[in-house]
């Protein structure tokens, strides 16, 4: 049976609008699930399982006597963040909206599973891995706990995100590291707070909160090696002072960014010796807490070559690029590669589409058959039926 290839767009746009209307955040995607799972039903796949790794669902489509088995991942959590715009489809959840795209990564899966129940054309076994919670870094280790590797296992991964400013139509990857590591900190400084009029009373933080903000900002010009990539960024320093209250705590709350577990460690080595130091010098305490969230997505080499040639039926021979630099974005796909060798890929979103994580950004329609074509054909490569 052969693919109406316009009448799958339409549908695909449709189901990827209702998605946009009713985001739901990371662990919280129970409409979304329930929506996958009853598609992939009605496509007649062979098992359909929900509830994996919390609101995470994974359907397995099998052709032929193949043993190979290899999965394709789609995100499928929305974000804390207000929709603005007025489109007819804009989201209908409070303070919830699709900011970086994933209801079109859904529905493009969507669309490589009905595409290829409708004409596999392929040898083996496909994964079709619904994640929950990736904007946090914990949908697919929740889905890893529970024993997605040995209830559904598979040979190799691949996956695909959405990239404003790269036109609809363009295709990127490269080899080893694409996407960062992410890690959190948070400094607590201890002190003791008083009167704005008689500072001297007391051992305030503010200023050592300052110093320390500004002092973090060497780690990365003068710690690192200047060939190695990092990113050391402060987003909050909270007090409990007030107007005329100087205040006797503070946290400092940031992340950091890098490809190599030697430049995370020298980032945390150096950012409590900043921390600590600082807080000596002024006579308070400083408390420094430093989590891994996001491990650095590392691309096989063999598999991102045949990601380019699966492309090669899908995208025009220009628009097909190698990615010169790696981002500095995370992404928890990676967590997979930990366990089996894959491939993540860009597509372009279009050049005047609002940046990820915007509330006036939308993921672009037109670039959804590309995304289920792409999906299809990685497929019909690596599990060849001929």
């Amino acid at each position: 049976m052969s693919v109406d290839y316009q009448m799958l767009e339409q549908e695909m746009t449709t189901w990827r609008r209702d998605l946009h209307s009713h985001p739901e955040f990371g662990f919280e995607e129970q409409r979304t699930a329930a929506f996958v799972a009853q598609k992939l039903r009605e496509f007649g796949l062979d098992e359909v399982v929900e509830g994996v790794g919390g609101t995470g669902v994974v359907g397995t489509l099998r052709r032929g006597g193949g043993n190979r088995s290899i999965a394709l991942r789609a995100d499928m959590d929305a974000l804390r963040i207000t929709e603005q715009g007025e489109k007819s489809y804009r989201s209908q959840s409070a303070g919830v909206m699709h900011a970086c795209g994933h209801d079109g990564h859904t529905a493009m899966l969507l669309g490589a599973a009905r595409m290829l129940s409708e004409d596999g054309d392929f040898d083996g076994t496909v994964r079709f891995i619904f994640q929950p919670a990736e904007e946090w870094g914990k949908g697919a280790l929740a889905m890893l706990a529970d024993g997605l590797m040995t209830r559904f296992p598979f040979d190799e991964i691949y996956g695909l995100h959405n990239m404003p400013g790269l036109p609809v139509g363009v295709f990127q990857t490269r080899v080893g590291a694409i996407m960062s590591a992410e890690d959190n900190f948070e400094i607590v400084l201890k002190g003791v707070g008083g009167h704005a009029a008689r500072p001297h009373w007391g051992n305030e933080v503010l200023v050592a909160a300052c110093i320390v903000v500004t002092n973090l900002q060497t780690i990365v010009s003068r710690r690192l090696d200047p060939t190695d990539i990092g990113v050391v960024s402060v987003t909050e320093l909270l007090t409990d002072g007030t107007r005329n209250a100087l205040p006797g705590l503070a946290r400092i709350l940031g992340d950091a960014r890098s490809f190599r577990p030697e430049v995370s460690a020298e980032i945390e080595k150096q950012m409590r010796r900043i921390a600590e130091g600082t807080a000596l010098a002024h006579n308070v305490s400083a408390e420094v807490n430093y989590t891994r969230e996001f491990v650095p997505l590392l691309n096989d080499a063999a598999l991102v070559e045949e990601a380019f040639a699966a492309a090669r039926s899908v995208f025009a021979s220009e628009n097909i690029k190698v990615r010169r630099e790696p981002m500095t974005g995370s992404e928890d796909f990676a967590r997979f590669l930990e366990h089996v060798p894959g491939c993540f890929v860009f597509l372009g979103n279009g050049e005047d589409s609002a940046p990820l994580h915007n509330p006036n950004y939308d993921f672009n329609d037109d670039g959804l058959l590309h995304g289920a074509k792409f999906h299809a054909s990685i497929v019909r490569r690596r599990l060849n039926a001929s």
